[in-house]
């Protein structure tokens, strides 16, 4: 299988080249690090006509995720360098909906992530003995938002699996774990449903900022600081979040497939 190996902040994806049959089953193997190319999913692109898209996300465990923001912006420069659609803007259809990345002109794609909504309001989770007051929001997928004092000193690594398997979330949740630095700048670490621990987050950086407006702790943008690197999100209540960010490719190669 030929494959391109795309990353968004660190958070990294597998892109099959067009026309490449991929067996869903393969896709631990192929997300390995150790014993495969490595990465943070597998990421399918069909043309539909036009600018229009389906876009297939699968996680490194192999189960299917509704909505990627760090992959959206990705599959808007694989359509470009692969020549499969003209333009600067394409429309993306996923499990969660249709969203619309922009390639602008200093190379940063801007994508508009659709409505942020609740699903289940302020919930108390727990980990560890530890007590926690989460805002959980939907990008289309869910999330769970911890504000805390200092979130380098979050043992993501112990209290994440936890969290991800609370009894609320029965389709497991995503987890993020945020400190409000100052005015518009947000530190921001997560734990993904399926992954673990990754570098980035583009639709847990949409529901952090959606969570910090409800908290009154910040305004209509900020820049949120992931592992990876910076996004810049920016919502108006009762519109679409906008989530801007780089994206780019790491190399190409071929992997054999599985007898």
């Amino acid at each position: 299988m030929r494959f391109g190996k795309w990353s968004g902040l660190g958070n990294d994806f597998i892109f099959p080249e067009p026309g490449e049959a991929v067996d869903i089953s393969s896709v631990p193997r192929l997300c390995d690090r150790r014993f495969g190319i490595g990465g943070d999913g597998v990421i399918l692109i069909r043309p539909l006509g036009g600018a229009d898209f389906e876009m297939k996300i699968y996680n490194a465990d192999g189960s299917e995720a509704a909505m990627c923001g760090n992959a959206t912006r990705c599959a808007a420069k694989f359509i470009i360098s692969r020549k499969l659609g003209e333009g600067r803007v394409f429309h993306l259809h996923t499990l969660s909906g249709i969203v619309s990345p922009e390639l602008l002109d200093d190379g940063q794609v801007r994508v508009d992530m659709g409505l942020p909504r609740e699903f289940l309001g302020d919930v108390c989770l727990a980990a560890d003995g530890q007590s926690f007051l989460a805002v959980t929001v939907s990008m289309g997928n869910p999330h769970a938002v911890i504000f805390t004092k200092d979130v380098s000193a979050v043992p993501l690594e112990k209290w994440g699996p936890v969290l991800e398997h609370d009894p609320l979330f029965p389709d497991r949740c995503n987890i993020e774990f945020a400190q409000v630095l100052a005015p518009g700048r947000i530190r921001m670490r997560v734990w993904e449903r399926g992954c673990g621990i990754t570098a980035a987050c583009g639709t847990g950086s949409c529901a952090t900022l959606a969570a910090a407006q409800k908290r009154g702790l910040c305004g209509k943008e900020a820049d949120i600081v992931l592992d990876g690197g910076t996004l810049h999100v920016e919502h108006t209540p009762g519109r679409s979040v906008f989530m801007t960010g780089p994206a780019r490719e790491i190399f190409r190669g071929e992997i054999e497939n599985e007898d």
